[in-house]
């Protein structure tokens, strides 16, 4: 059976599980398999290496371990992070958490002194410093695909097609003449605002250690702080992590998850632009639409009819939607009921982290290189532009710049509208009499002037047509 300890063939003394002294029964084998989740947390590692180097150096500072023994395990611990950012890394699936994991890899380098690594502190602890990291690190690499990568492409179609008109829609319904830039500037916007949700994000996250199992540590603040201090001087890279300290409320910090369910809200946001992107693209690739022509890299054929080509990343992102929301909602239904502090539901929290993450990043590369390849059917938007039934807004606005009540001029255009729908008509085809019997400012010269795409989208005076500036957020973890 696997109590604290047990013996491995090389002589050393390992941890095979971080706790069982007070039991007498081995775990139940379907139980254990049931418990472990060494198969999705070893995500985790790194960071865990992160935490167990942290707790070395305060470990040191408080007496508990010798310089010596402290460089020893912090050897043990380069080794296993080297693995892990070389990809070496290989998960034993009889650890129970990737915590017994690592704690197990440093025991059969170094022996018996791995398990003074462990002394006064909690996978508690361990487990939200960790999430915490993985978190900033993930938040950061999504900013920056947003910023470098889709909202580039972004600005790349706008510029390609920057003078060209198309139809805006409200209902489903034709509604008024807009540009594309200003069509594609609205995604845009809503990106930007998502790269500034992250960005938010990442400058309010508070890291921290020495929170114990719930009710802190024995180890002072000061230990910790100079640890601190140290690991941040010496880490790799242009750190921001300024908000890595010890925690204001040691309980707060074990039983908390909100840090997890804000980073779900922002992945969902973002999921739900991508998702509405990619249907307004489905749609205009129609032939119905036949606005634009998806790059054929990311699309697909069917298995039977040969003339097809399906816009099937676009329909899988539309899809995957649903798993991004549901990864939401299963962190906080797991959470609503949870007593203080921590509880193991809480180890339910990663697989939806992990999903999402994972599914955004891979979306975000692609939509981005997808974008390079969307081409607009010119021919199709110009023959569209050609209904005068988008330009009744203009002319009713026209109306009221000339006096008329905008009632008045609402119902004006309307009627106008209805009798050259029912005499099958366009305006070049009915003479100023007639059109004057609608108003007395109505002649086919003036609407001429009106009824076209150039004039629709520059009489809109309130238009910005700016991008919006992106503050990007300095530093890598």
């Amino acid at each position: 059976m696997e109590y604290a300890v047990s013996k491995i063939k090389e002589g050393f003394i390992m941890a095979k599980k971080l706790w069982g002294g007070r039991f007498k029964k081995e775990i139940d084998s379907d139980f254990d398999r049931f418990q472990k989740s060494i198969h999705y947390d070893f995500n985790l590692a790194k960071y865990d290496i992160y935490h167990s180097k942290i707790h070395v150096e305060a470990l040191e500072g408080a007496g508990i371990l010798t310089r010596a023994e402290a460089d020893k395990i912090f050897s043990a611990l380069n080794k296993i992070l080297s693995d892990i950012n070389k990809g070496e890394y290989v998960i034993d699936k009889d650890s129970e958490d990737i915590h017994t994991d690592i704690q197990n890899k440093v025991a059969k380098n170094i022996g018996k002194l791995a398990l003074k690594l462990h002394a006064l502190r909690s996978r508690n602890d361990q487990i939200v410093f960790d999430e915490k990291w993985y978190c900033y690190s993930e938040a950061m690499h999504l900013l920056e695909i947003v910023h470098d990568k889709l909202m580039v492409s972004l600005v790349s179609l706008r510029q390609k097609y920057k003078d060209q008109f198309m139809i805006g829609y409200t209902h489903t319904q034709r509604a008024q003449v807009i540009s594309f830039k200003d069509y594609i500037d609205a995604f845009y916007s809503m990106f930007a605002r998502d790269a500034k949700r992250l960005g938010n994000y990442l400058r309010e996250l508070f890291i921290s250690v020495g929170s114990g199992a719930l009710a802190g540590s024995s180890i002072s603040k000061d230990a910790y702080d100079k640890s601190i201090k140290l690991f941040l001087d010496d880490f790799e890279g242009d750190s921001q992590m300024s908000t890595l300290a010890t925690a204001a409320n040691t309980l707060d910090n074990v039983s908390s998850r909100d840090f997890i369910i804000e980073f779900l809200s922002i992945l969902s946001i973002l999921q739900m632009h991508l998702s509405r992107i990619a249907e307004d693209f489905i749609m205009f690739s129609t032939k119905e639409f036949d606005f634009l022509d998806l790059p054929e890299e990311f699309c697909t054929g069917s298995s039977l009819m040969p003339h097809k080509k399906n816009p099937d990343f676009l329909e899988l992102v539309r899809g995957y939607t649903g798993r991004v929301y549901g990864n939401l909602v299963s962190v906080l239904t797991t959470m609503k009921g949870i007593p203080f502090t921590y509880n193991r539901d809480m180890q339910l929290d990663k697989e939806p982290l992990f999903s999402s993450v994972e599914i955004l990043k891979d979306e975000l590369n692609i939509f981005a290189k997808f974008l390079k390849g969307v081409n607009l059917n010119k021919q199709s938007l110009d023959k569209a532009l050609e209904d005068e039934t988008l330009y009744a807004t203009e002319v009713a606005e026209f109306l009221v710049y000339k006096g008329v009540a905008f009632k008045d001029a609402h119902d004006i255009v309307g009627k106008l509208v209805r009798y050259l729908l029912d005499n099958n008509l366009k305006v070049k085809d009915v003479d100023d009499k007639t059109l004057r019997k609608f108003s007395v400012f109505f002649s086919k010269s003036e609407l001429s002037k009106i009824m076209n795409p150039k004039y629709a989208v520059t009489s809109k005076k309130s238009f910005a047509r700016k991008l919006p500036k992106i503050k990007k957020v300095k530093g890598k973890v």
